[in-house]
C-alpha cells in the first residue's frame, strides 16, 4: 500500500483514530502535516523533505483531515480569508466570489484573541479554508503528479458549503428538503419572513452555510395566524454598549421567542451566507425525533447509527442518544433506503471516497431525505461494520479499491 499523507492537526480525534488503525494493521503511521505550518508558509516539499516514506518519490494517498480543534489554526485560517491576503487563490469557492460579511484584514484577523466558543468570522474563515485546500492541491501536484486524495481538495470545499450541497443533490436527483429560496433573495430577517409567508412554509431551518456540527443552525416557525415566532438554536448572544455583540456557540440549545433577539441571530446568519429550507418534522421514538448517521467508504455504506434528542438537534456532541440501526428496530427495507440514498448523495460529488450522510426519516411516511454531507463524518465511537471499526474498515476498503485499480 502506497504511503498515507495526513493534512491534519496531529492532535485531533480523526487524525489519531487513522494512526491507531494503520498500527493495528501493521502499517507504517501516515506522515502528518500540520495546518499550523502550512498556514506559517512551511511547503509540503519542505515537511516531507527528509521523510523515507518519500525517498523513492512513491505518490502518497493524501487524507485532508478537519481543522477544527485549534484556535491557531482557526486564527490563521481566518487571516488567510481576508482581501488583504496574499496569494488569494478562489478557485475551489464551489459558488464562485463571494463577499464576507464585514472583513478582518490580515492584521485584525493577527489580534483575534481565543474564547472557548465564539463564533469569530465563519464566512472569512471559509474562504481562508478554501484558498489553504487549493494550495495543498497545488504544491502535491507539482511534487506527485499522480498523488491521489481521499478526499479531494474540491469535493471538501463543495461538501462544506451546504447551499452548494443542495444544489449538488438536487441535480443528482437526492431527495432534499425543499429550500425556501435562492439566497440572494434572503437578504435579511424581513425578507426570510416575507418569503416564508409567500411560499406557505412557516417552519424552516436557517443554517449558517459553512457551519458544521449544529453550529450555527437555527429552527425558526411563525404562527401565520398570529405573527408570534419561536426560533430554536445553538447560537448564544452576549450584547454590549460599547462594543460589538458576540457570537457563540452555545452546547444547549437556546430558546428565543423575542422578535428582536430572532431578528439579530438571523440578520447575522444571513450576513455571513446560509442556508433556508423546509423543516420536516423527523420521525421520533419515545416522542423524541432522530435522524441516521451513515458513513459512505468508496461507494458503499457501512457503519450507521440512529441519533436521538429532545430538541430538533441531534448532532451527538449535543448529548443526544447514540443507537444501532438495529437497537432501533427498523424495517430491513427502509435501513437499505437509507444506505442507497447516502451512496446516491456521496456519489454526486466528484472525488470523494468517504463522507458521513446525514438522513432524515420524516414522521409518519418515513420518506428519506438527505440533510447534510460532511467529509470528516466518520469520527463515530462504538459502531462496528462486519467487526471494524470506521478507520479500519477504511483502511480496508481503501486498499481493495488500489489492489481493483492495480
Amino acid at each position: 500500500m502506497d504511503p498515507m499523507i495526513i493534512v491534519g492537526n496531529p492532535d485531533n480525534k480523526r487524525t489519531r483514530g487513522v494512526q491507531e488503525a494503520r498500527l493495528a494493521a501493521g502499517l507504517p503511521p501516515a506522515v502528518v502535516l500540520p495546518y499550523l505550518e502550512l498556514l506559517k508558509g512551511k511547503s509540503i516539499a519542505e515537511q516531507v523533505a527528509m521523510t523515507e516514506a518519500f525517498a523513492n518519490d512513491r505518490a502518497p494517498l493524501i487524507r485532508i483531515d478537519a481543522p477544527g480543534e485549534d484556535f491557531e489554526v482557526e486564527r490563521c485560517l481566518i487571516a488567510l480569508g481576508a482581501p488583504d491576503a496574499e496569494d488569494q487563490d478562489d478557485r475551489l469557492l464551489p459558488l464562485g466570489e463571494l463577499d464576507a460579511a464585514q472583513p478582518l484584514s490580515v492584521q485584525a484577523a493577527g489580534r483575534l484573541r481565543e474564547h472557548p466558543g465564539q463564533l469569530y468570522h465563519p464566512s472569512q474563515w471559509y474562504r481562508g479554508y478554501t484558498r489553504l485546500l487549493a494550495t495543498i492541491e497545488r504544491d502535491a501536484k507539482m511534487l506527485w503528479p499522480e498523488a491521489r486524495y481521499v478526499n479531494e481538495p474540491s469535493a471538501i470545499a463543495g461538501m462544506f458549503d451546504k447551499r452548494y450541497t443542495h444544489r449538488v443533490m438536487t441535480e443528482a436527483g437526492v431527495p432534499v428538503p425543499r429550500r425556501l429560496a435562492d439566497p440572494a433573495e434572503l437578504p435579511d430577517y424581513e425578507a426570510l419572513r416575507e418569503t416564508m409567508r409567500a411560499r406557505r412554509m412557516p417552519r424552516v431551518f436557517v443554517k449558517l452555510a459553512t457551519g458544521s456540527g449544529a453550529c450555527g443552525i437555527v429552527a425558526y416557525q411563525v404562527n401565520p395566524a398570529t405573527g408570534a415566532e419561536i426560533a430554536i438554536t445553538t447560537i448564544g448572544i452576549e450584547n454590549y454598549v460599547a462594543k460589538p455583540p458576540v457570537y457563540y456557540n452555545a452546547l444547549k440549545p437556546r430558546r428565543y421567542t423575542d422578535s428582536v433577539l430572532i431578528r439579530q441571530v438571523i440578520n447575522w446568519l444571513l450576513r455571513h451566507g446560509a442556508h433556508a429550507e423546509q423543516w420536516i418534522a423527523k420521525a421520533s421514538v419515545n416522542d423524541r425525533p432522530f435522524d441516521i448517521r451513515q458513513l459512505v467508504v468508496g461507494g458503499e455504506a457501512c457503519h450507521g447509527l440512529a441519533r436521538i434528542s429532545r430538541t430538533p438537534f441531534t448532532n451527538l456532541h449535543l448529548r443526544s442518544e447514540r443507537r444501532s440501526l438495529d437497537a432501533m428496530g427498523l424495517r430491513s427495507e427502509l435501513v437499505q433506503s437509507v444506505r442507497e440514498i447516502a451512496e446516491r448523495a456521496t456519489a454526486a460529488f466528484a472525488g470523494a471516497s468517504i463522507a458521513g450522510v446525514d438522513v432524515l426519516l420524516s414522521a409518519g411516511s418515513l420518506r428519506p431525505y438527505v440533510l447534510d454531507v460532511n467529509p470528516f463524518g466518520d469520527l463515530l465511537y462504538r459502531v462496528a461494520h462486519e467487526g471494524l471499526g470506521t478507520y479500519e474498515w477504511e483502511l480496508r476498503k481503501l486498499a481493495r479499491l488500489e489492489e481493483m485499480k492495480a
